[in-house]
C-alpha cells in the first residue's frame, strides 16, 4: 500500500490538472460561441429614412460607395443623364453596391421652364441611358433643384415614375462643414429623405457620424417606396393604410393613403366605401395644417386640428393637402366613418 499511494496521489494531481485545462477550453469555447451567435452590427430597426446622393455619377462615385459600403448603407442615387451617359460603369457599381437609382433629368437644367414635350424628352432620355447601363428603368423621379409643377409630375407619372423631393436638406451643395451635415442628418424622422451630393468630400466624411446617429435612435437606411415617396424597408414593406373599421351598425369605410409627398407638405386621399353620402373626421398633428381641400365640405373644431368633412356630391373620394410647418413626419388619422 505504501508503494501505490505515490502512483494514486501522481494520477490525482494529473487528472486534476487535465480537467483543468477541459475547463478552460470549454470557458473558451463559450466565449467563441457567444461572440459569434450574436453579430457585433444587428441593428433594431425601429423606423427607415431615405439616405439620397443627387447629380451623379462623378469621378468620385467609387469613394462614396467605398464609404456606403464600410458604413452597411444602401441609399438612392439620382443620376444624371448625361453623367450616365458618360461614365456607365460607375452607374453599374452603384448596382452593383446594392444601390437604388433614380432619374435626375439629362442635364440638370430648370425643367419648369420646358414645354410639356420637352420635357417628355428629357426624362426618357434620362430612364433610357439608365436602362442601358444598368439593365433597369428608374421607378423614381427627383427634380433639379426640387422645382416642380403639375406638368413635370404628370411626366413623370406617365413614365412610370414617382416624384421625390425631400424633407431634410443636408446643405453640402452650399458648402456645409461636416458637423453642419451631421446635425442636419440627425433631424431625420422615420419614412423622411435627406439631400445629399455624389462627389463632395464634407459629404463621405460625414456619413460614418450620420450612420452612428441613426443607430442611436434605431433608425436604418431603407429604400423610397414608389407608391408614396416615403422611405421604406429595404425589402419594400410599408405600413398599411389607415383605415377605419365600420362604425357599430353602419357600413361605412374610410381609407386614407398618402399620394405625394413635398419638402413642405403632402397629399392625402380618401376613399369612402359602403355609402354615398358620408361623414369623415379626420385628425391632424399641430403644427400641420390644411391648406386645400377637393371633393368634400369641410368643417373644423376649434383647435384647428380635427376635420369633419361630408360629401358634396363628387363621388366617393375626397383629398386634402397638409402644409408640414416643421413636423414632416405625422400623417393624419382617420377617427370616424359615418353614413349620412
Amino acid at each position: 500500500m505504501s508503494r501505490l499511494f505515490p502512483r494514486t496521489a501522481l494520477w490525482s494531481r494529473r487528472l486534476r490538472a487535465a480537467l483543468a485545462v477541459l475547463a478552460t477550453a470549454v470557458a473558451m469555447c463559450g466565449v467563441v460561441l457567444a461572440a459569434t451567435s450574436t453579430p457585433s452590427n444587428a441593428a433594431t430597426c425601429n423606423g427607415y429614412v431615405g439616405l439620397t446622393f443627387d447629380d451623379g455619377p462623378t469621378g468620385s462615385t467609387s469613394e462614396l460607395l467605398n464609404v456606403l459600403r464600410s458604413n452597411g448603407v444602401r441609399a438612392t442615387m439620382f443620376n444624371v443623364g448625361q453623367n450616365v451617359q458618360n461614365n456607365q460603369s460607375a452607374a453599374q457599381a452603384q448596382v452593383a453596391a446594392g444601390m437604388w437609382v433614380g432619374n435626375h433629368s439629362w442635364n440638370h437644367a430648370h425643367m419648369t421652364s420646358m414645354s410639356q414635350a420637352q420635357m417628355q424628352s428629357d426624362l426618357s432620355q434620362t430612364s433610357s441611358a439608365i436602362q442601358s447601363a444598368t439593365g433597369s428603368r428608374p421607378v423614381l423621379f427627383r427634380p433639379p433643384y426640387g422645382e416642380t409643377n403639375s406638368t413635370l409630375q404628370s411626366v413623370a407619372s406617365s413614365l412610370g415614375m414617382r416624384q421625390v423631393i425631400w424633407d431634410v436638406d443636408s446643405q453640402d451643395w452650399n458648402g456645409a462643414s461636416v458637423s453642419q451635415i451631421v446635425a442636419n442628418a440627425s433631424r431625420l424622422q422615420a419614412g423622411q429623405v435627406i439631400l445629399m451630393h455624389d462627389g463632395i468630400q464634407n459629404t463621405r466624411d460625414a456619413i460614418p457620424q450620420i450612420m452612428a446617429n441613426l443607430t442611436s435612435r434605431n433608425l436604418c437606411p431603407g429604400m423610397i417606396s414608389p407608391s408614396t415617396g416615403r422611405a421604406v424597408a429595404p425589402d419594400g414593406t410599408t405600413p398599411p393604410p389607415t383605415t377605419t373599421p365600420p362604425p357599430a351598425g353602419g357600413s361605412c369605410t374610410a381609407t386614407a393613403t398618402t399620394t405625394n409627398v413635398w419638402g413642405d407638405r403632402y397629399n392625402t386621399s380618401v376613399t369612402v366605401s359602403g355609402t354615398s353620402t358620408w361623414t369623415v373626421v379626420v385628425a391632424i398633428t399641430s403644427p400641420q395644417r390644411v391648406s386645400t381641400i377637393w371633393n368634400g365640405t369641410a368643417t373644423w373644431d376649434s383647435s384647428g386640428t380635427v376635420m369633419t368633412m361630408r360629401s358634396n356630391g363628387s363621388g366617393n373620394t375626397f383629398g386634402f393637402t397638409t402644409m408640414t410647418n416643421g413636423n414632416s413626419s405625422a400623417r393624419p388619422q382617420i377617427r370616424s366613418c359615418t353614413s349620412g
